[in-house]
């Protein structure tokens, strides 16, 4: 079958790549910067990416018309925190005008569980997109879950930040709210499962794991399953702003997606009925084997994608394009160069960068700089990254975006996504004489901008220095080229 694939560079849309390519499918993945889709260049060379906004003014011409069947798996709710809801049900709209000109037979979506009789405005933008999508002129299949338990998912990385990092929490009243958590890989046996079923036409599903626990549930169950001691105090009379704060505070998500989540951990999601899991002989995984599987992902270092790496984790939505050319007019530079007597080694220094590695010196004020930045409203070293030593473009790498990441020609450039008065890169190379290139650029704007890099001045002097020789640090007799 040919099948187009709408968010495919989202969490969901990462890890049924692999399982439709496995099947014998061709797909379509529609992104909004096909430079972003981080998948291995074996793996692009297998797939057609179209760039598309459903957001923009649709032009269908753009879609090859022997579509067969289609996943819909966009949303807006990290965008905004008021008008989500008016974003999703427009691209809804301009979906259905796109699929319009194919002959696409089945499309199916990924929704939430919409069973309370009062919904909170995120469960209520998607069962509204549900109903524009049972508008279209094809057959619509409609799953509806729960949080989602695997390696990189918003829900499971917000549970692990706030019990690896918070031996006691005092809590809002929400923790008592009951849901039903599932895990990752029933959501891709369901999603799989469906297509082409022609008894899942024009039907709504609830999925979920086999366990209805309460969030306090969840978080003590994970941190006994990691051997860590928790305490959680509820209380009555935190307000949901205050709330998600906390979350965006302790954990790696952005406020706007805190606040819809909060929002959302009001109401109870649970499920009506099993007729799905019945009809496809799925085997639900529970809650505790949920985690075990995500953290086996975890330590082999095979966590396919996260939600980190959505380029609405952070600050902009312009194409990464129109940032990879680095400026040479109206910058601040500081170059640095050093000799290799290792080149393998220090590239692979270099793909190893941030996340649990550091950035091999100083690391006590990259964190400090990382805190100032999630008090100014920025994204703050959390994030981290999704693999320890690979590296693609468009990934998330603490409060930077990775802009290129060639490791035949050797370079690794990267756009700052923390909050300052201007714009930032920092670029490696190693040239054909075996000597590193480390340039950090700014691109100031106006007379805060300056004054902002010149403040830096003294603490750009030492820790780009130490960071240049501390990537080299394998070799021992590496001698300094340039400091300027």
């Amino acid at each position: 079958m040919k099948i187009l694939l709408t968010g495919a560079n989202g969490y969901i849309g990462m890890r049924l790549i692999p399982f439709l390519l496995e099947a014998g499918h061709e797909l379509v993945c529609t992104v909004r910067d096909k430079n972003r889709l981080a998948v291995n260049p074996r793996t692009r060379s297998k797939i057609s990416i179209v760039e598309i906004d459903f957001l923009e003014e649709p032009n269908p011409d753009l879609l090859p018309q022997d579509i067969d069947a289609a996943y819909y798996l966009i949303h807006s709710m990290t965008s905004s925190t008021v008008d989500f809801d008016e974003k999703e049900k427009r691209a809804a709209e301009n979906f259905n005008i796109y699929l319009s000109k194919t002959r696409c037979e089945q499309v199916i979506y990924l929704s939430g569980i919409v069973n309370d009789e009062k919904l909170s405005k995120h469960l209520n933008s998607r069962k509204q997109v549900e109903d524009t999508l049972y508008q279209g002129n094809f057959n619509l299949t409609v799953l509806r879950a729960a949080i989602i338990v695997g390696s990189g998912s918003s829900s499971f990385e917000i549970i692990r930040d706030l019990c690896e990092k918070l031996p006691l929490m005092i809590t809002p009243k929400w923790v008592k709210t009951r849901c039903q958590p599932i895990a990752i890989r029933n959501v891709i046996q369901y999603l799989t499962g469906v297509l082409g079923n022609k008894s899942c036409y024009n039907d709504s599903f609830d999925i979920g794991g086999p366990d209805v626990l309460t969030y306090k549930q969840m978080m003590l169950l994970y941190s006994k399953i990691r051997g860590l001691s928790l305490s959680i105090l509820d209380v009555p009379v935190m307000s949901p702003k205050l709330s998600s704060y906390w979350l965006y505070f302790v954990t790696s998500t952005s406020y706007k997606l805190a606040l819809n989540l909060v929002d959302s951990m009001r109401v109870e999601v649970i499920t009506c009925d099993t007729r799905l899991q019945e009809m496809l002989h799925i085997k639900p995984i529970n809650y505790t084997d949920a985690i075990k599987l995500a953290f086996e992902k975890i330590e082999q270092n095979q966590v396919v994608s996260s939600w980190k790496d959505s380029l609405v984790s952070g600050r902009f939505r312009k194409d990464l394009n129109h940032y990879i050319k680095v400026p040479e007019y109206g910058c601040l530079k500081d170059r640095q160069s050093i000799k290799l007597k290792n080149p393998e080694q220090a590239l692979e220094n270099i793909w190893s960068i941030g996340g649990k590695r550091g950035w091999y010196y100083a690391n006590t004020l990259w964190k400090i700089r990382g805190f100032i930045d999630k008090l100014w409203g920025g994204v703050g070293l959390r994030r981290g990254r999704t693999h320890s030593n690979e590296l693609y473009e468009g990934d998330s790498l603490d409060f930077w975006r990775v802009l290129l990441a060639d490791k035949e020609e050797r370079r690794l450039l990267l756009f700052a996504e923390m909050r300052v008065p201007g714009e930032a890169w920092l670029d490696w190379e190693i040239d054909d004489d075996n000597i590193l290139h480390q340039t950090a650029t700014f691109r100031p704007r106006g007379l805060w901008g300056r004054l902002y890099w010149f403040s830096m001045l003294p603490f750009h002097y030492f820790i780009f220095g130490g960071m240049i020789r501390n990537i080299a640090r394998y070799e021992p007799k590496a001698t300094a080229i340039s400091n300027s």
